[in-house]
């Protein structure tokens, strides 16, 4: 084994750190480059100075092991199908640069459709599905890892290489088109361990002594065959003549079987999430051969923003002392998912404030932990109070919620509400329509900042959205769409905004996190007891409303996605904060009603996002979240026709939930995926209207009429024609109007055309 006799201890350490930079220096670098404005050499200096200043960070920040080749310039799935050469022929085809073959994939190019994009476990990541075929034949076709551990190593960091586990990457890849029907990305495993293996050998070659590979496929449900697979990678792994010491991580939940697996193999160490695994810690100490292991132990939550709770975390470390060879603290998974600093924030209130650490403090959290697992409690004392202030409690809430009943949840039958709506909005066959959002243009995010900075009042403000809003709902009557909505000027992000008006929520200035790519949001803090103090979107629908003859959407954020993107309080079940804001949002569907809306969207991209990773804890989930969008919709009308939007998902999962829901309309992300879904709404016996997204609003391809066509004809074989509805598969918030007209304009097209087919 290549390395120091005594290798660098991983004792303190996290599982990877925010990307982006501290003020999306990545994101504007990425988007720099797209829009040509800066060359590959400057996005590469500025990739490289983020690196370095990742680094220094922490270990300046005191830990122990650092990880290393956790940058990507757009997601790690994609990075470990590229450095593998899994690259798809009409990618190669386009004959670009490394770089630009790397984006094509991520975004499309040239009229080459992108790589699938789906939703990171249960987490509001975003990551590329890589497509496999019997023909892929895996290389070593990159360096970024070495090069990476070198760039450190050249700075006086030594790093631990991080890289996607191979059965985890094979088990969240698809099967490429035209693969036998019975081939499996699985079935590639052997070749791919070999190439595996010659990184690890060049990276002891470089004098990497550890080697973190992530496995969290095995936080869910997986078959013999798959466990087995697991052990069997590992046993190679390990058994190399000249590799670092391996470190295999299992996050976002318990490992479960697997634990016993890699217990057996001869890893040196093991990563388990104590946060997000609620009986890890007992199977941990149930199970053997982990005396001959480092344990790492996932105590400071990497997904939430609460302080730890120090005292128990200590406790949870010490409980393990005589299970593993030696203990090491960590974070639970990467603190990718949270924002990098506090202390960049000057205006969260105090009392919210003083429970929260960002990522920087939870590296400070772990290095203490560290040191009180060395020292005793006693380094805990000096650390001074640690403490957590209580959430404030509402009594009125409370109180409301103890008085619902089953009546609040039921809004009748759906067949009664058809025709109700049929009568009221008399539409045509095939209804178009979009998500929801328009493009935030620049006019519209200078007058936004203009009102931060006080450039601007309330009353300017207010002047230029409507101005902007009177300018969209034009563009929709010009397009030739049927149900039109306002375009959402005023709004920052579909939670974001509604969490700024909602009592119960805190805001931050720079708390952004990456969504997929170069896409950051900032979740808002959902800190205590939720109410809503006044109509949030009522004035502005009215307005739209008032431009146009044609029904105009109402625009609500459902309650499951605004839990599942924001930073939700810890101390209560989320099924009980789910109901709170489903009641806040009962209000405003009602108030809605009364200022003359009749279609209201309650969209819940996130509803697979949450669900949990094992079968045993998804019906409790499903009881809550569907309970939660039926409290909220359950009070409207039989003739307002109640609609509500999914994306990136695998929605087999969440059939029935989406049945569930009751929503007379469902618009679901359909175009990256041809399609597919369908087959399972039908098998499902879905009854209701179905929007199957036509074109991927994600991409800067723009779709004719004649593909968009071919999709609708697809989706007219598997939905009646009475519930088929035209529209995008997501918001067009991101897009520019370059795209979006002549894409609606086919769109409308489309539609128009199978109405003539079908009479």
């Amino acid at each position: 084994m290549h390395g120091n006799p005594v290798p660098t201890p991983i004792g303190a350490t996290v599982l990877g750190y925010p990307r982006i930079g501290a003020r999306r220096e990545l994101k504007r670098a990425v988007e720099s480059y797209w829009a040509g404005r800066i060359d590959a050499g400057a996005l590469q200096e500025t990739a490289r100075d983020l690196r370095a200043q990742t680094w220094a960070e922490l270990r300046d920040g005191g830990l122990d092991s650092i990880p290393g080749n956790t940058f990507s310039f757009y997601d790690q799935v994609l990075d470990t199908a590229t450095l593998f050469d899994a690259v798809p022929d009409r990618y190669r085809a386009l004959e670009l640069s490394e770089l630009d073959t790397y984006f094509a994939m991520a975004r499309g190019r040239d009229g080459v459709e992108p790589l699938e994009l789906t939703k990171w476990f249960d987490t509001n990541y975003h990551y590329l599905v890589p497509e496999i075929s019997p023909g892929t034949r895996f290389r070593l076709a990159g360096d970024k890892p070495v090069a990476e551990y070198r760039e450190a190593a050249a700075l006086g960091v030594r790093t631990r290489p991080v890289l996607l586990g191979p059965v985890t990457f094979l088990l969240l890849a698809k099967r490429a088109a035209g693969a036998p029907a019975g081939f499996r990305p699985l079935d590639t495993i052997d070749q791919l361990v070999e190439r595996y293996a010659e990184l690890l050998a060049r990276l002891a070659d470089e004098g990497a002594d550890w080697v973190q590979l992530d496995e969290p496929a095995f936080a869910a449900d997986r078959t013999d065959e798959e466990l087995a697979t697991l052990g069997r990678v590992y046993d190679r792994l390990t058994g190399l003549p000249s590799r670092p010491r391996l470190l295999v991580t299992g996050y976002y939940g318990e490992l479960g079987a697997a634990l016993p697996v890699l217990a057996r193999t001869g890893i040196e160490a093991l990563g388990v999430d104590l946060v997000a695994g609620a009986s890890a810690a007992g199977q941990l100490a149930e199970t053997g051969g982990l005396l001959d292991k480092i344990l790492v132990l996932g105590v400071v939550d990497g997904r939430n923003v609460w302080r730890t709770d120090l005292r128990a975390a200590l406790r949870a470390c010490t409980a393990l002392t005589e299970v593993g060879r030696e203990l090491a603290v960590s974070s639970s998974c990467s603190l990718l998912h949270v924002p990098y600093d506090l202390d960049a924030e000057t205006d969260l209130p105090g009392e919210v404030r003083a429970r929260l650490a960002f990522a920087r403090q939870k590296v400070a959290e772990i290095v203490l932990l560290r040191r009180a697992l060395t020292e005793g409690e006693a380094a805990l004392d000096a650390h001074g109070d640690t403490t957590l202030p209580a959430p404030g409690r509402d009594e009125t809430v409370r109180s409301r919620v103890g008085a619902l009943n089953h009546a609040d949840y039921d809004r009748g039958a759906y067949p009664d509400r058809a025709q109700a709506q049929r009568d009221t909005l008399d539409l045509p066959a095939f209804p178009t329509t979009t998500i929801g959002s328009f493009p935030q243009t620049g006019e519209i995010r200078r007058a936004r900042a203009d009102l931060r900075a006080g450039r601007i009042d309330a009353t300017a403000y207010e002047s230029a959205m409507r101005s902007e809003i009177s300018a969209v709902v034009a563009r929709q009557e010009d397009y030739g769409l049927d149900v039109l909505v306002h375009g959402e000027p005023e709004r920052n992000d579909m939670v974001q905004y509604f969490a700024e008006q909602l009592d119960g929520f805190a805001a931050t200035e720079f708390g952004w996190v990456q969504s997929y790519g170069s896409r950051c949001v900032r979740p808002p803090i959902l800190h205590g007891d939720v109410s809503r103090p006044a109509p949030i979107t009522v004035e502005w629908s009215r307005y739209a409303q008032s431009l146009t003859e044609r029904p105009v959407k109402g625009m609500l954020t459902g309650p499951v996605t605004i839990l599942a993107w924001s930073f939700v309080r810890d101390d209560q079940p989320l099924g009980d904060t789910a109901t709170q804001v489903a009641l806040a949002l009962r209000d405003e569907v009602a108030d809605l009603e009364r200022a003359g809306i009749r279609i209201v969207q309650v969209d819940e991209p996130a509803l697979r996002e949450l669900l949990p990773l094992r079968q045993r804890d998804r019906a409790s989930y499903v009881d809550w979240s569907v309970a939660a969008f039926r409290l909220a919709t359950a009070g409207a009308a039989d003739a307002t026709q109640v609609h509500t939007h999914l994306c990136y998902s695998e929605f087999a999962d969440v059939i029935q939930a989406i049945d569930g829901l009751d929503a007379d309309v469902t618009t679901i992300e359909a175009a990256r995926s041809r399609m597919e879904v369908l087959a399972d709404l039908r098998e499902a016996g879905f009854a209701r209207g179905v929007g199957p997204g036509v074109y991927d609003i994600h991409s800067p391809l723009v779709p004719s009429t004649a593909d968009i066509a071919e999709l609708l004809q697809s989706a007219a074989g598997a939905v009646p024609a009475d519930r088929l509805w035209v529209n995008p598969d997501c918001g067009l918030k991101t897009r520019g109007y370059g795209e979006v007209e002549p894409a609606l304009r086919s769109l409308v097209a489309a539609a128009r055309s199978l109405r003539e087919q079908h009479g």
